[in-house]
């Protein structure tokens, strides 16, 4: 599955992890680039799933992508940069066999910021 990441000006581990749940960074975008707004009227093409790290955007920025990810149907994963929180969070919207998202449905999950407890929305 292709990967939209939007946020953090490095990724360090995060494509490793990714990789071990069958997801491949397509595009990656700091988000700090002001265009990064306007841009996300669509979503590039063969894009499975949309990464936002939220400790680095705005939140014009996380808006316009998430519009964006729930006119095209796809799944939206919210979470800090980090590679534990992002973790949990594909553990929270993944199916354990199949390492997909569990339906089509767009998922957002926050993890607030010392807690390690999160909560799943469909959208």
């Amino acid at each position: 599955m292709n990967a939209l990441v939007v946020g953090a000006d490095r990724l360090g581990k995060i494509p490793g992890l990714l990789a071990e749940y069958g997801i491949s960074i397509k595009t990656h975008l700091s988000g700090r680039d002001p265009a990064h707004q306007r841009m996300a009227a669509g979503l590039p093409a063969n894009i499975g799933i949309v990464i936002l790290f939220t400790d680095f955007l705005g939140h014009n920025v996380m808006r316009s992508f998430r519009d964006a990810a729930n006119r095209n149907g796809v799944p939206l994963l919210c979470c800090r940069r980090s590679v534990c929180a992002l973790k949990q969070a594909l553990g929270a919207t993944c199916c354990g066999d199949c390492r997909a998202p569990a339906n089509g449905e767009p998922v957002a999950v926050r993890l607030s910021g010392g807690s390690s407890a999160g909560s799943a929305r469909s959208r």
